[in-house]
């Protein structure tokens, strides 16, 4: 009985040992997995505040770009006004011209009449 009594106490400090060291095991795994799970984190938050820039600046580029619209609609107004006004002009020189041109051959006509007479 002694005998036994002894084996199954070796045997009972063995399988202490086993499951001790299995214990540090799942420690030593488990202090990893929180230290991958710390650093994930840290990534996703960096990931994150990665986003919120890129939407910040995403909601800049869209007020610029409607800016940038609203001045090319004024731009095209002012360059239509424009077109217009220098349609009217050129009609008007046009105009000046013909009215230039019959004054020459009036005075054209005057002239040799005048001189004669």
């Amino acid at each position: 009985l002694q005998q036994q009594a002894e084996q199954a106490c070796r045997q009972l400090l063995r399988t202490q040992e086993e499951h001790e060291q299995l214990l540090q095991a799942a420690v030593e795994q488990a202090e990893g997995l929180e230290q991958s799970l710390r650093n994930a984190e840290a990534v996703l938050a960096e990931r994150a505040a990665q986003l919120r820039d890129a939407q910040a600046q995403l909601s800049r580029n869209k007020l610029l770009i409607e800016e940038l619209r609203g001045e090319n609609r004024r731009f095209a107004m002012a360059l239509q006004a424009a077109e217009l006004k220098q349609k009217s002009m050129e009609e008007k020189n046009q105009l000046l011209e013909e009215q230039a041109s019959a004054l020459k051959q009036l005075i054209g006509k005057i002239t040799p009449a005048s001189l004669s007479g």
